[in-house]
């Protein structure tokens, strides 16, 4: 744990944190006061600012604001309702993600579904989905297929064997995305205040830093590509600071020791083999996005629960309580959700941002609420 330990070590920590002041105190005198905006995209990187406390360390007027990059998060409702669909089919063996479990459809979640006698399983990766296939030739096994460039090669490996191997009761109901459409989507929006990005490091170790230099280059926004530890975050936020201090705005790569250039060509060369791009994908929060989603390629259509069972297909809206779509949008924090930490709790989530422990609400609610209390009423939150 050594290696680990090296990347949360306090005094570095301080240090950081030193720096970042420097540099905002560097800001112009006209801009002194007002909030610097930085999104992080990724989930995973919510969920180290929370745990870590890392944003009751940082100068007030550094406001970070959550991003759409947690898969479970963007399902919108009525693909949920799809996946329950097929899992209650005749003879089916539905197996999913943890995290997928208990996300919200209209009616009831996959965990409702399983409890009304529903074979839903939790599995740990798509090769687990294929040996139940292999055990049980007379049952049909869709796997729920789900994520960013993160997840969605070890699918593709995954149906790349099933299809070496012969084996013809394996479905895959892929609803994986892409995150450079949903973030083009996200700087087309009028109402956007952003002022930076912490890129996502999972992501990009699969595609590369390459694909994100639009983002400095048309819309002038920093964009750094960070690690998941608390120095990770801490360095990538002063990077960012440094870049917006100094009038730049490039694409800089802090996760260098896993993330390359180019990104990782076995893997995106098995995503291209197996996939492509859809017309549009729907997202929780951010609507119809074009070329975002991820669809079976014509030569594994066998393999495609889409053709194999009848889903509905139906575009349904989110609760009117629910808020998850500003929160998606970085438009709302979660504790200003009307019904963050009352109605919607992880133990009775109203919308999927309160599910994944990667969703920004369950990350406010596990480690950040008393501090977002805090926040609401003015009061003044001390490190």
């Amino acid at each position: 744990m050594k290696y680990v330990s090296e990347f949360r070590d306090p005094p570095a920590a301080r240090r950081l944190v030193a720096t970042i002041e420097s540099l905002m105190s560097r800001r112009p005198k006209t801009l002194q006061g007002a909030p610097l905006k930085i999104m992080e995209v990724c989930g995973g990187h919510t969920h180290a600012i929370f745990k870590f406390g890392l944003e009751t360390l940082l100068p007030e007027t550094i406001e970070l604001v959550h991003g759409p990059g947690c898969p479970v998060c963007v399902l919108p409702v009525g693909r949920v309702d799809d996946a329950i669909s097929i899992a209650t089919s005749e003879g089916v063996i539905f197996c999913t993600y943890g995290d997928a479990l208990r996300v919200p459809g209209s009616r009831t979640s996959l965990a409702g579904a399983k409890a009304e006698g529903a074979d839903v399983r939790t599995v740990y990766s798509p090769t687990d989905a294929l040996a139940l296939a292999r055990a049980n030739p007379s049952r049909r096994v869709v796997f729920f297929g789900l994520g960013f460039e993160t997840t969605a090669p070890s699918t593709a490996l995954t149906l790349l064997q099933a299809e070496r191997e012969g084996v013809s009761n394996f479905f895959v109901f892929s609803n994986h995305v892409t995150i450079i459409p949903a973030l083009r989507a996200l700087l087309d929006a009028e109402d956007l205040q952003v002022d930076g990005f912490i890129g996502p490091g999972h992501v990009s170790m699969v595609i590369g830093v390459e694909p994100y230099h639009f983002i400095a280059e048309h819309y002038r926004r920093p964009f750094v590509v960070s690690g998941f530890e608390p120095l990770d975050v801490l360095q990538s936020i002063a990077m960012v600071v440094a870049q917006h201090v100094e009038g730049r705005a490039v694409v800089e790569n802090q996760y260098s020791r896993l993330v390359s250039t180019q990104g990782n060509s076995a893997a995106q060369t098995a995503i291209h083999e197996v996939f492509k791009p859809r017309a549009h994908f729907e997202w929780r929060g951010l609507g119809s996005i074009a070329e975002s989603g991820l669809e079976l390629q014509p030569r594994f259509a066998r393999f495609d629960a889409e053709q194999a069972f009848r889903v509905p297909a139906l575009s349904v809206a989110d609760p009117k309580a629910c808020q998850c779509g500003e929160v998606l949008k970085g438009q709302l924090r979660p504790y200003e959700c009307k019904v963050f930490g009352t109605a919607c709790t992880p133990e009775t989530p109203i919308g999927s941002c309160m599910v994944s422990s990667e969703g920004a609400c369950a990350a406010y609610y596990s480690y950040g609420r008393l501090t977002s209390l805090r926040r609401a009423s003015g009061l003044k939150v001390h490190p």
